[in-house]
């Protein structure tokens, strides 16, 4: 039996970094603070960065136009110091990662590079739940290029009564298919049920069909650690307001592996940030793009945005993955016993991999009994003071993040929807 004093116990014993961030005040419950689960939608925000923030407006009052050069952490060059972080975060060389753009911006600016259909290699792989907006982009990547979408986007689903896609299942596509695949576009960490895919054996499979193989890390990125230099992984991209914690529409991140730079065969959309900077203001015609991932890059970056994608990177970067890693499958497990253990005859069950190896730190519940997950999610925010996310019609994710959550969160939230989901019968608790 997992008791409260239990949950303290394990929170002394192992404590997190919840001190790092701003826990947003629960307006129903017993406690304080809220129970933040929503970590894959929005991360809190961490103390540091409204006061990084400040410094970098009181340049602009300051310097004026002069904060270019000199200000405390110069705007010409601002990227740059988010390019080392953003690369140990992903398993890049420096070359390879940038911070530019939105998710989905930078998933298009990449196509334009790597998905090149031609003769009968047309075809573009996603999995079935893939997040809608990354369905519309391929979908949309496939019509500019004059080819049906409903023909030319392969959706692979798992199989008849499993929730989640099996590794063997991909990589047989591949291996018969993959002679009329031009892309591989799929999510490492899935947004529906948390399944982290095997990028690496997916990787090889695509790249050895003769395809290009992309991912789209928005769950993975702060969520699991990667390796995408020495999987061989094309190219990616990434959102950083996740479990990045970078604030509400954040920067995004971009990265090429490097056998792509320089290479004069690849298309690719140009600004005035593509160029080298040694000679960018030398303010020729034609660009000279640099022989790294900065070469996909158009604009001047927004320096406000910045700054908190920086802070965020520096937390990750001093904590380190593989400790976050540790935590999280400590913390997800404890979740899943507590849900086995508390929702014992209720109408719901967890999608996500039982496997900790298979699944970052969510747990994806579908709810049954009519209960709703939009209903559902908000009687546990408003009468218990857990924040979860839903996905209609009937998923409730649970994200117990390692940065911040703590394993009292894990049993306020599991007593939470033993109270609220309706038990055997029918009845509510």
């Amino acid at each position: 039996m997992f008791t409260e004093d239990d949950a303290r116990r394990r929170d002394a014993a192992d404590p997190g970094h919840r001190d790092l961030f701003h826990i947003p005040p629960a307006t129903g419950g017993d406690h304080p603070d809220v129970a933040y689960f929503a970590g894959n939608s929005l991360g809190l925000q961490p103390k540091a960065t409204r006061a990084e923030l400040l410094d970098d407006l009181d340049d602009w009052a300051r310097l004026g136009v002069e904060g270019h050069l000199e200000a405390g952490r110069p705007w010409l060059p601002y990227h740059e110091f988010l390019t080392d972080t953003a690369a140990r975060l992903v398993g890049a060389l420096p070359s390879e990662a940038v911070v530019m753009n939105s998710l989905t911006v930078n998933l298009h600016l990449l196509m334009v590079s790597f998905y090149r259909p031609a003769g009968d290699r047309t075809r573009i792989v996603i999995e079935d739940s893939a997040f809608p907006s990354d369905s519309y982009a391929v979908r949309s990547q496939a019509a500019f290029h004059g080819l049906d979408p409903d023909r030319t986007v392969i959706r692979l689903r798992p199989r008849p009564g499993e929730d989640t896609l099996r590794t063997a299942d991909v990589v047989d596509y591949l291996h018969t298919e993959g002679d009329r695949v031009a892309l591989v576009l799929l999510g490492g960490v899935n947004y529906l049920t948390g399944e982290l895919l095997d990028i690496p054996t997916i990787t090889a499979a695509g790249r050895a069909a003769g395809a290009i193989v992309g991912w789209d890390l928005a769950h993975a990125a702060g969520n699991v650690p990667l390796r995408l230099h020495d999987w061989g992984v094309d190219f990616a991209a990434w959102c950083s307001y996740k479990y990045l914690n970078s604030g509400p529409g954040a920067l995004a991140g971009a990265y090429v592996h490097e056998r792509h730079h320089g290479d004069p065969t690849l298309a690719r959309f140009e600004g005035w940030w593509s160029t080298e900077p040694a000679t960018r203001f030398e303010m020729t015609p034609v660009s000279r793009p640099p022989a790294s991932v900065d070469a996909w890059q158009i604009s001047n970056p927004p320096i406000f945005a910045m700054g908190p994608v920086r802070t965020s990177l520096q937390i990750f970067d001093k904590v380190g993955m593989p400790a976050l890693r540790d935590r999280s499958e400590r913390l997800t497990g404890y979740l899943e016993q507590l849900l086995d253990e508390t929702l014992s005859g209720r109408p719901v069950g967890v999608v996500t991999p039982r496997d900790p190896a298979r699944r970052g730190c969510q747990l994806s519940l579908r709810v049954g009994g009519g209960a709703g997950a939009q209903a559902l999610t908000a009687r546990l925010r408003h009468e218990h003071g857990v924040i979860a996310d839903a996905r209609e019609p009937d998923i409730v994710r649970l994200a117990p993040v390692p940065l911040y959550s703590t394993y009292h969160d894990c049993w306020r939230a599991a007593r939470a929807l033993a109270a609220t989901l309706p038990a055997e019968g029918g009845d509510d608790v």
